[in-house]
């Protein structure tokens, strides 16, 4: 009762702006008292108002009255601060059922603020004091307030088990070790635990590796779906295309024909996405796993972390494959036979049939498997050329168009609308559609090769800068550095630093790949993007040192 009159007292005598004890106290016209400080400054934020109102009661005064100070608080106040009597504690404050308590507290007990290992208690902030003042006490281990700090009691010698056997595998005290445990393999648990902690982090990498290549192979596969699904409609509408040019004599064909490459496409999509199924569950697994793992990393308690460490499930062996194979050869077959139906018919009718003319367009219903090794690569190589009327005047060609170095001086090109006027950039002449192969040597840094559509901008700042619009595709090669660029969106790239940069464009496909080619060719960066319009191969010398150079290399 006494503790709580006095809690009373002090609420009474409290400033409701700062929640304190009253400083300097000064009452309003209305009666309510405050800190003169808080009163004050509450009035001037209320800016150049012509009325005042209490911050209790909500009573405006006008004017603005003058704060006189009240000589009988002030006295029972300062009375109140000789006594050294503190608010009680909130309720938040005192531990729960759920909470830990403070072993040091009597009667009703506060939140444990920590818990000390060496001590094997743990205490409020008010008793946790000792810790931070006494230089015996600290050199003792705080950690988070634990409810479990007898686990590392031993049962047998009531001693902190500071200890761990590798030859049981268990955590003893130093008793234990000079005991029952004498000649066994003991070290202190914080170099054990250490040694798991190496142990825990390379599983966690391991993990992470495995989610990346998961998810993947997972974009990998909805790639695949898509472009089996674009093969299966190319041969559906080339079938339905070539079948009508017969009417009413193949149209049960046409049908037949159409139900078989549809069953196949749900075939085939159908077990691809059973495949990503299995790797979304794989990957929420990992995932999981690593959040147990990661917890258990940030366990302070050296004995509590040992203790669960063996509990952890090892690792399964990883589904995911790297290389996913859809076979799509069905789809070929069908298109085939159906154009060589089509072709002994129209030999057959041709006499009465000669104003007919074979409509079908080329179809490629293969999913275009980008090759693996350079010699896959160069059956693909083109001649690339670069166009003159291009070319920035820093720009000067030589080795038949094939080189660019960056000049000094300005060349003295004549005007055309093609030319690129405020970036060190150039086209090719050639066209690319279909599958493109080509190499370029560069010497020097900030040299970039891309591809872009024909009505890319020539001049106006950023916008005709190869990889900042929806029209060009860039990798900008700094050093041993590579940058992805594309619709002004930056995307890093690692890889190995080289000389020599390969680029292979499935323009059907819509796959563009970036490649280090060296002894080996290593993939630094694929585009799976629809092309709308033929692309032509671009190059750029954005490092702006004289001398440099990129050249498109002789594959064949």
């Amino acid at each position: 009762m006494a503790q709580k009159g006095v809690q009373l007292d002090r609420e009474t005598f409290s400033c409701s702006i700062c929640l304190d004890l009253l400083k300097d106290p000064v009452t309003t016209p209305c009666g309510h008292s405050y800190c003169k400080n808080c009163i004050q400054s509450f009035w001037d934020g209320e800016g150049e108002k012509r009325s005042h109102s209490c911050p209790q009661c909500r009573q405006t005064f006008t004017p603005r009255p003058v704060l006189l100070k009240n000589t009988m608080l002030a006295a029972v106040v300062e009375e109140l601060k000789k006594t050294g009597l503190q608010a009680a504690p909130a309720d938040h404050c005192y531990a729960g059922p759920e909470d830990v308590g403070c072993d040091v507290c009597t009667g009703r007990k506060l939140k444990a603020f920590k818990s000390c290992v060496q001590c094997v208690a743990s205490y409020c902030e008010k008793h946790l004091q000792l810790h931070y003042e006494s230089p015996t006490f600290m050199k003792h281990k705080l950690v988070e307030p634990s409810q479990k700090l007898q686990e590392n009691m031993c049962s047998r010698h009531d001693e902190v088990m500071k200890m761990f056997c590798r030859t049981d595998q268990q955590c003893i005290c130093y008793l234990c070790s000079v005991d029952e445990h004498k000649g066994h393999d003991t070290v202190s648990a914080a170099a054990e635990r250490t040694e798991r902690q190496r142990e825990l982090e390379g599983s966690r990498l391991n993990i992470q590796q495995r989610i990346q290549d998961g998810e993947k192979d997972v974009k990998l596969l909805q790639q695949k779906v898509e472009v089996i699904n674009r093969s299966a409609d190319r041969a559906v509408e080339d079938s339905e295309k070539m079948f009508t040019q017969l009417i009413r004599l193949m149209q049960k064909r046409s049908s037949d024909v159409k139900q078989q490459l549809r069953s196949q496409q749900e075939s085939e999509v159908s077990r691809v996405k059973e495949l990503q199924e299995k790797l979304e569950q794989e990957i929420t697994e990992l995932k999981r796993k690593d959040a147990d793992l990661k917890q258990l990393a940030h366990t302070e308690d050296h004995n509590q972390f040992l203790h669960n460490y063996p509990s952890l499930s090892p690792l399964s062996e990883s589904t995911l494959s790297s290389s996913i194979n859809i076979p799509l050869r069905y789809f070929e077959e069908v298109t085939a036979a159906v154009s060589q139906v089509t072709d002994e018919l129209q030999d057959v009718l041709r006499e009465k049939w000669t104003n007919i003319s074979q409509t079908g367009t080329e179809v490629d219903v293969s999913l275009s498997a980008e090759p693996k090794t350079r010699a896959g690569f160069l059956k693909y190589s083109r001649d690339i050329t670069l166009d003159p009327n291009t070319a920035h005047t820093q720009l000067l060609l030589s080795e038949g168009g094939r080189k660019v170095t960056f000049m000094s001086q300005h060349q003295s090109y004549s005007h055309h609308t093609d030319r690129f006027t405020d970036w060190p950039q150039m086209l090719s002449r050639e066209s690319l559609t279909g599958r493109s192969y080509w190499e370029v040597e560069r010497s020097g840094g900030g040299v970039c090769v891309a591809v872009a559509y024909k009505n890319i901008s020539r001049a106006g700042g950023g916008e005709c800068e190869f990889g900042v619009n929806d029209k060009s595709w860039m990798l900008y090669c700094d050093d041993d550095r590579y940058t992805f660029y594309y619709n002004k969106v930056r995307t890093p790239v690692s890889g190995p630093a080289s000389s020599r940069l390969g680029v292979y464009l499935d323009h059907r496909a819509g796959v563009l790949s970036f490649y280090s080619v060296s002894d080996t060719m290593t993939l630094l960066h694929r585009v799976h993007h629809t092309f709308s319009q033929p692309l032509y191969a671009g190059v750029g010398l954005y490092s702006y040192y004289p001398g440099d150079t990129a050249e498109f290399c002789k594959l064949k």
